[in-house]
């Protein structure tokens, strides 16, 4: 995710291997560097390794803190000394963005309720954050979530226990970590998007970096899966944050750009500077046909995407059930009509002035056919399973949430709102803002309620926080993360960090 085997190369390792790969030969001229997460799974495979070394020299660098009666163990399977260094080097989680990480799970409670090995690996991932960034923050959490409260505590207690590593140089003000849970908010990982990245996992899911596009019509061999990231592709980079319209523009203009260049690369080679010169630009030219032969199919495949299913027609209609109070137009356009095909929107549950029995139905974008293909709702039923409706507003329903979702209640709010339609939406694809950016927005102005998102522990912050760390038990989104990126640039002095159990998108 954050390092290519290319720049791997460069430092000169040669050789990949997993600890668990059996029939593994011995190669006692190569050093070994090994960085495993600190599980016992893990120790035990290091220690079978140490009793029979396969490589002249081991380099172990555990991703989190390591417990000494595992180092002890490490040290007696060392019969013969091959271990040249052991360290803790904090990286216990994937960096998504330069803002953004997860942890890469799926599921963590069950119910209501912390999976208890989700808790430890959450706990783990979260406190490896803080000392990789050399944070140690004050706590807050979202009081109407017990996982909230359960994952503070577990928190603070590791820097209790770990003080010493958590004693990093003080701050005028110090950061503080804000735990949120993604009930409060499952409206948002259901909207369809319309920046690039957002889009791209939304429509074809990216798995820590990787595409799958080995379902796109005539696909060829090479592009069957490709790498999205930032760190290694200035257009994905120059435009994941921008909208589909913008991108459009900006690949033809690629396109254009590789066209000029095309010819000058294969010109006639007629001289040795002609031939040093084109062997100088040949690899610039060969990653830029890369980048032009990747994006131009991922852009084709996400537009051939939208029209198939009507996605600018179901965006619109997510958009005003998520963003309006009255649902009438939206109801004219959702109720099915025979023969007319279907716009169908995942979206969503009660709330609050959820008007004409639409908040007691649960989508689904596919089809809007029952399972033996009848679309006369004859019952007036959902063709969803009804167990997956209840499970829905059991997750994130009016009775769980902490906050107002759909509409807000103090004067401020209302009168923003207010002016918001007189102004008119930009765009009626994104009129939806997270509930995350109103909290962020609350907490950057000091104005966040201690009522509603109380401290751990009795001390509290008395200046605006710099330094922020916000973690969404059950996923964070792209959307989020959008949000999160705009908030940074437009409060300069203050650095906020995005991270969540897993990156959500409608399916997941």
């Amino acid at each position: 995710v954050v390092y290519t085997q290319s720049e791997i190369l460069q430092r000169e390792v040669y050789l990949f291997e997993r600890l668990d790969s059996p029939n593994r030969e011995p190669m006692k001229h190569l050093k070994a560097i090994s960085p495993p997460r600190p599980t016992k799974e893990n120790v035990e495979l290091l220690v079978q390794e140490l009793r029979r070394p396969k490589y002249s020299v081991y380099f172990i660098y555990f991703s989190n803190v390591i417990s000494k009666s595992d180092v002890k163990a490490l040290a007696e399977a060392d019969e013969q000394e091959v271990v040249a260094e052991v360290q803790e080097f904090y990286g216990d989680y994937i960096a998504v963005n330069p803002h953004v990480f997860s942890l890469n799970i799926l599921g963590c409670c069950r119910g209501r309720s912390w999976d208890p090995a989700q808790l430890a690996r959450t706990t783990q991932g979260l406190t490896a954050l803080l000392l990789s960034l050399k944070k140690c923050p004050m706590i807050r959490y979202q009081l109407s979530s017990e996982p909230a409260k359960r994952l503070a505590e577990c928190v603070k207690q590791v820097i209790t226990k770990e003080y010493e590593l958590f004693d990093f140089r003080r701050t005028e003000v110090p950061p503080l970590l804000l735990i949120l849970d993604r009930s409060d908010d499952a409206i948002t990982p259901l909207l369809n998007q319309w920046t690039y990245q957002a889009m791209v996992h939304e429509l074809l899911g990216i798995n820590n970096n990787r595409i799958d596009l080995s379902r796109v019509p005539g696909i060829s061999k090479d592009l069957r899966e490709v790498v999205l990231s930032a760190e290694n592709d200035e257009f994905y980079a120059n435009n994941m944050y921008l909208n589909f319209a913008e991108i459009g523009t900006n690949i033809k203009n690629l396109m254009e750009d590789f066209q000029r260049r095309k010819p000058k690369e294969q010109q006639k080679l007629e001289s040795i500077a002609d031939m040093k010169a084109f062997v100088e630009n040949y690899p610039q030219f060969k990653k830029m046909s890369g980048t032009v032969s990747k994006h131009v199919t991922v852009v084709g495949e996400l537009s051939r995407l939208v029209a198939e299913r009507n996605l600018l027609e179901v965006s619109e209609v997510e958009q005003e059930l998520a963003c309006q109070s009255d649902h009438s137009s939206a109801l004219q356009v959702l109720h099915p009509r025979p023969g007319s095909g279907s716009l169908v929107p995942s979206l969503p549950w009660g709330g609050s002035s959820v008007s004409c029995g639409v908040g007691h139905w649960m989508w689904n974008r596919s089809s809007l056919l029952g399972s033996d293909g009848d679309d006369s709702w004859a019952d007036g039923s959902c063709p969803l399973p009804a167990q997956l409706v209840s499970a829905v507003v059991e997750y994130g329903g009016k009775r769980v949430r902490g906050s107002d979702l759909f509409g807000p209640k103090d004067a401020v709010a209302i009168t923003k709102q207010f002016l918001k339609g007189l102004k008119g939406i930009e765009n009626v694809y994104t009129q939806h803002q997270p509930l995350l950016q109103e909290t962020l927005d609350q907490l950057i102005k000091g104005k966040l309620k201690d009522s509603q998102y109380p401290y751990l522990g009795p001390n509290t912050l008395r200046d605006r926080p710099q330094d922020i760390v916000v973690f969404l038990i059950g996923g964070a989104t792209y959307e989020e993360a959008l949000a999160v990126y705009n908030l940074n640039r437009s409060n300069p002095g203050v650095r906020i960090v995005l991270g969540g159990t897993t990156i959500h998108n409608t399916k997941r």
